[in-house]
């Protein structure tokens, strides 16, 4: 019987103390927001005097780096129009510098233009940015790599042709499914490259980063439409993407970069005022961010003309992420 009461005894407490805990957890981040909220002043969107828009974000040493399209779509013209990327660094996720521009669609000399979507990664000290441009010979979109010594650039093409084409992949018929690139580098060095629209697309690259090794795969998600986004927490890899149109961000979890992927729900709500959203995850300084883009810049803001944002983001205890919160107030400390 004495062992019995220890027993319940040590579970009690276990439970007490997980709960704790938790609570402890939840009641920080709710006097966090509860601060921000009081005292803060609007830092969203963070870059205010241009329209940019499908952000990836990068950790190097001590500092955020920010790439993302610029929008210079006119005020009358409802489409996109974005010829150039932008680079931008940061050290604490509030203030943020503006580099010169590291690289442009023209600068891939077997494209017509279209600089959209992208994502810079380091491997042995150089910097590799997958991108999102049309090609001129190939109907469609294409992904190209350029690299550079430093992460602000002046980058240059890697390999002076696409590394995917729209004739890689035969899935759907449309021409604008070889977009939206995100790069990741697992733990035995080995590096993944996922991207596509309607469909989610990966390969593996060889060590060189500028070629593909093996077949491409796909992964099966619920209403997928493009920007896949792939980071690991603990001992979680994520897969994140964009969800249905107009476009809500959902997650997939799995124990290994190529899954099996498991559907985990909405992570971000609609993002005002864009029929798009582009999602960046990173974590930095022991705190987890998400970085997005809205329409929400006046007066002329829209899906077309898009703005950067930070919130914060949250983990559960078992691993899965809390709904995304997005602010005016953004990130203040």
């Amino acid at each position: 019987m004495k062992k019995v009461a220890l027993v319940m005894l040590s579970a009690f407490l276990f439970f007490s103390c997980k709960n704790e805990t938790a609570e402890k957890a939840s009641t920080d981040e709710s006097k966090e927001v509860e601060a921000t909220a009081k005292t803060a002043e609007p830092n969203n969107p963070i870059i205010k005097d241009k329209y940019t828009g499908d952000p990836a974000a990068m950790v190097y040493k001590d500092s955020v780096y920010l790439y993302a399209g610029h929008d210079e779509a006119p005020n009358d013209f409802n489409f996109y129009k974005m010829n150039e990327w932008l680079v931008y660094s940061s050290a604490d996720i509030v203030h943020w510098k503006e580099h010169k521009v590291p690289l442009k669609a023209t600068d891939f000399k077997w494209a017509s233009g279209d600089a959209w979507a992208a994502q810079v990664i380091e491997r042995n000290g150089k910097f590799y940015w997958y991108t999102t441009v049309t090609h001129a010979t190939i109907p469609g979109k294409a992904i190209g790599v350029a690299v550079s010594d430093s992460p602000t650039g002046p980058f240059k093409d890697a390999i002076g042709k696409a590394l995917i084409t729209n004739d890689m992949t035969k899935q759907t018929k449309i021409d604008w499914d070889d977009i939206d690139p995100t790069v990741y580098i697992d733990k035995d060095g080995q590096a993944y490259l996922y991207w596509g629209n309607t469909v989610c697309h990966y390969v593996k690259l060889k060590e060189n980063m500028i070629e593909i090794d093996g077949e491409i795969q796909i992964v099966d998600l619920p209403n997928y439409t493009e920007a896949p986004w792939i980071h690991k927490h603990g001992d979680w890899y994520y897969l994140s993407y964009a969800y249905q149109f107009p476009e809500k961000i959902a997650y997939a979890m799995s124990k290994s970069v190529t899954g099996p992927w498991e559907y985990k729900g909405i992570l971000n709500e609609l993002a005002g005022n864009s029929n798009t959203n582009h999602q960046a995850i990173i974590d930095f300084k022991d705190k987890s961010y998400f970085i997005y883009h809205n329409g929400a810049s006046q007066p002329h803001g829209g899906s077309f003309r898009r703005s950067v944002c930070v919130d914060r983001l949250y983990y559960n205890q078992d691993g899965t992420m809390k709904r995304v919160i997005m602010t005016t107030e953004g990130i203040q400390q």
